[in-house]
């Protein structure tokens, strides 16, 4: 394999980087895809659903901060991106809401990803797994190949047009999340695949690309405290969405946010607050309507308190308000102040009166016995803190323009969300085939020079 020449090489086997090499291939390229894992899919496997805001007006109402020219390039093109999916023989559902302002479709990404891998094999093309990259190999300014290290120990030069960095984010690195993301960010566990530490970043960083903004947040979601996250099926099952229309009172016994405007919202809130945990309270409507049901169409319906009680989590029942009084005195909360707390919330929304924070979404009471507590803390899926690119996909360095032949997408990237979320696979895929359309176009360019 040494000195063998690829129009594009990817380092990352998830849903950017098989999508970019999938596509490549498709065109006739010449692809060689690297993981680090054992096998391709990265995180990808663990979902089930694309989706992103429905327009440019919504996209910038719930992601006001986010980079322009990638917002409208996300929208743009995720149409697109879904027939891609369709085109490579993957069933995929009619379009359906997600969240309350999304709409997306549900795939079996398994099937996607794998398809990917035969598609890149077919063409000739080839996909190593338990690979690491040690460096990109650079010729001045630009980017043209990486050495890597195959799972056998043995070295290899890979050299490639464009290199494609799509490793996955850096949820697996301790040091770069508190950096990055939060003092506290460390403590959390992860929803997602463990090999996503951070290689793809640096290896850009090395090689001239800027890094975002920090503190912009991260994408996951609220799980019971003290429950191990211990197979993939839990990255689901244990998520709190229904908190979107629960109370959360930390561990002072105040409200600290919105909760209506969405879970994975106010998973960022809570880490920010003292100790990063925090009390839900639920009712009997909410533990019927949206505890028990599916968070989107076609999803599994979990009972989220049964399971976070049978797991060892911190849960209990009120079979009035006034019982919240008796809260364990270990868990470190006054029931007391917990339930005035709600008794005061109830009469206001009964009475019309505005809330401090606002429910926007969700202002009904919670006055229908019994009471349903968690104890919860916040996941992390991906940082949103990650390399810069432009709407081609490609790397930019410190002063805005791109570092020749190389690529980033997926959750590589940074600039896209800040403090908000609107599909991380929809930005995967997006991004992973407008990085594939660039390599294509630089191999073309290489070939009429030729």
């Amino acid at each position: 394999m040494d000195e063998d020449d690829y129009d594009l090489l990817v380092i990352g086997a998830g849903m950017a980087g098989l999508t970019a090499a999938a596509k490549a291939a498709s065109t006739g390229s010449r692809v060689c895809v690297l993981d680090v894992g054992s096998d391709v899919g990265g995180s990808a496997r663990f979902a089930g659903y694309v989706w992103t805001a429905p327009d440019h007006a919504t996209m910038d109402e719930h992601n006001p901060n986010g980079d322009s020219a990638l917002k409208r390039a996300l929208i743009d093109r995720f149409d697109d991106g879904v027939q891609w999916i369709r085109s490579v023989g993957v069933d995929v559902g009619e379009a359906q809401q997600i969240l309350s302002f999304g709409r997306g479709h549900k795939f079996d990404t398994n099937h996607y990803v794998d398809t990917c891998r035969r598609l890149v094999v077919e063409s000739g093309g080839t996909v190593l797994v338990s690979t690491v990259t040690e460096r990109l190999v650079r010729e001045g300014d630009a980017v043209r190949g990486a050495v890597i290290r195959t799972g056998a120990g043995e070295t290899h030069v890979v050299r490639a047009r464009a290199t494609l960095v799509a490793s996955g984010g850096f949820q697996g690195d301790h040091d770069l999340l508190s950096c990055h993301v939060h003092p506290n960010a460390a403590t959390m566990q992860l929803r997602s695949n463990p090999h996503s530490c951070g290689d793809g970043y640096r290896l850009a960083i090395d090689a001239g690309a800027a890094a975002s903004a920090d503190d912009a947040g991260f994408y996951g979601h609220l799980i019971p405290s003290g429950v191990e996250l211990r197979d993939p099926s839990d990255f689901v099952d244990l998520s709190l969405y229904y908190s979107e229309h629960a109370l959360l009172f930390n561990v002072d016994g105040e409200r600290f946010v919105d909760e209506t405007v969405g879970d994975h919202l106010t998973t960022m809130a809570l880490l920010d607050q003292p100790g990063g945990r925090g009390l839900l309270v639920a009712d009997a409507r909410v533990h019927r309507d949206w505890m028990l049901a599916s968070y989107v169409e076609g999803a599994v319906a979990v009972d989220k308190f049964e399971l976070a009680s049978r797991r060892g989590g911190r849960v209990g029942m009120a079979e009035t308000l006034d019982e919240l009084e008796y809260l364990p005195q270990e868990w470190g909360y006054d029931g007391g102040v917990i339930a005035a707390a709600v008794a005061t919330y109830n009469a206001d929304a009964t009475s019309g009166v505005t809330v401090s924070p606002s429910r926007r979404l969700d202002p009904t009471p919670l006055s229908e016995a019994p009471y349903y507590v968690i104890e919860t803390v916040p996941a992390i899926t991906f940082p949103f803190h990650g390399i810069r690119i432009d709407d081609r996909a490609r790397a930019l360095s410190n002063d805005g323009v791109p570092v020749p032949g190389l690529l980033v997408a997926g959750s590589d990237t940074g600039g896209l969300w800040n403090r908000a979320y609107a599909g991380g696979l929809a930005s995967a895929l997006v991004f992973g085939l407008t990085a594939a359309e660039t390599a294509i176009g630089l191999s073309s360019s290489v070939a009429q020079l030729t």
